[in-house]
């Protein structure tokens, strides 16, 4: 059995190294800025370029892949995020960080593609279930991990640029010393707007909207930390616990909606994110305890709206649409992440730190309050003719090609 995963292993020990590398990267740069005295604009751009890099490198990157080779575009990705790593260490300047990072968005697309698709290729429809919820799990720990080295280093220093270029590097050995086959070319991404919304209108408004609070809290959360006076131990800490707690509550949230009308299920879960969030705007809160329950507990539900979403659209969907629609709102999901971070530095420069989640406050009630009128509109999927709940991690670290993973791609891959 274990002479079955030893190639999927090798590459997900890659993969954790370059998740490690973006998780301390990402964390790094918002908290050296904000020290460097970056205004509330150019840190809130440093977001909308990253996402910027990443959807353009899911629609462009398949075509080097397909021109020189998995190993030799990786290679090129992974160097390529090293290099970037370390001028942003050489280089303190917001316009080069905000350059730098729509590179550093590119790469990391392209790179998330190449594993996923070597994944893909040595998963069988027999393990393909396990295979994705291992590399769902390194993404989840390998990000956080990277997070908290944050807190062992000084972010006035050098140091943490170094070792997230280490990382980068350290990425690159498993998939070049792999003997693995390569994988089939990758196939171009495209996105069917009218398709998407045609097929379920809440799906397609809430991953957008979804994409703005979480780009919003992804990109700013550690410049909010910073602004009320908390430790960078207990920034990086609570910024993985928003994470961590989204997860813990993918399932019981998912089961719900299982067994009533997805769109109640979406609508009290962003009603309640935006509830959480503006308890923090008005209490706002200094002690860091209180600081990290509170974001915690604003996660636990925020992040569980992608999935829930995604889940809905895939009920209206055939089983052979599940890549082509999950991948479409995914890419809608990265837009948001670009209009978010402007959204939330617009705010937080003209008023309190606080103010962050008025702008994710925002983007729930207006989930909430447009999924509730859709229901009026629409009949309910009955529940012997669901899709089954599975959680999907709401961030930027997957691409459309990671869906081939998913169990429920399989149909699509053999029509």
């Amino acid at each position: 059995m274990f002479a079955t995963y030893r190639p999927i292993l090798s590459l997900l020990r890659g993969t954790a190294f370059l998740l490690a590398a973006s998780g301390l990267h990402g964390l790094l740069l918002p908290l050296r800025g904000q020290e460097e005295g970056f205004s509330t604009a150019s840190l809130g751009l440093l977001g909308t370029a990253w996402a910027g890099g990443f959807v353009a490198g899911c629609f462009f990157a398949p075509r080097l892949v397909r021109k020189v080779g998995h190993v030799r575009a990786f290679g090129a990705f992974a160097a390529s995020g090293a290099i970037i790593a370390l001028l942003t260490g050489l280089i303190i300047n917001a316009p080069v960080w905000i350059l730098l990072r729509a590179g550093t968005g590119f790469t990391m697309a392209g790179a998330f593609m190449v594993i996923e698709s070597w994944l893909n290729e040595r998963a069988t429809n027999e393990n393909r279930g396990t295979v994705f919820g291992l590399y769902m799990m390194v993404t989840y720990a390998s990000i956080m991990a990277g997070q908290m080295i944050v807190a062992a280093g000084d972010v006035k220093q050098a140091s943490l640029f170094m070792v997230a270029g280490i990382f980068f590097c350290c990425s690159l050995i498993p998939t070049a010393v792999s003997s693995a086959a390569t994988p089939k070319p990758l196939q171009d991404v495209s996105l069917d707007l009218k398709g998407l919304y045609a097929n379920s209108p809440v799906s397609f408004v809430g991953c957008l909207l979804v994409g703005v609070a979480n780009g919003a809290w992804g990109t700013l959360g550690a410049v909010y930390g910073a602004r009320i006076g908390i430790s960078t131990a207990e920034i990086a800490l609570m910024m993985s616990l928003v994470v961590v707690a989204g997860a813990a509550m993918q399932m019981p949230v998912g089961r719900l909606s299982d067994k009533t009308d997805r769109r109640y299920v979406l609508a009290g879960a962003a009603l309640g994110s935006a509830l959480f969030a503006l308890s923090i705007f008005v209490a706002a809160p200094r002690t860091a305890a209180f600081v990290i329950a509170m974001t915690a507990a604003y996660g636990a539900l925020a992040y569980t709206l992608y999935s829930l979403a995604v889940a809905h659209a895939n009920d209206h969907a055939a089983p052979e649409d599940f890549v082509k629609v999950s991948g479409g709102l995914l890419l809608l999901y990265g837009f948001g992440t670009m209009i978010g971070p402007v959204l939330g530095a617009v705010l937080m420069g003209s008023l309190t730190p606080e103010s962050l989640f008025l702008a994710t406050a925002l983007a729930h009630a207006s989930l909430a309050v447009y999924t509730v009128v859709r229901v009026s509109k629409r009949a309910p999927v009955p529940v012997e003719d669901r899709e089954a709940f599975k959680s999907l991690p709401a961030d930027r670290a997957v691409t459309p090609e990671s869906l081939r993973l998913d169990p429920r791609g399989e149909a699509e891959q053999g029509s």
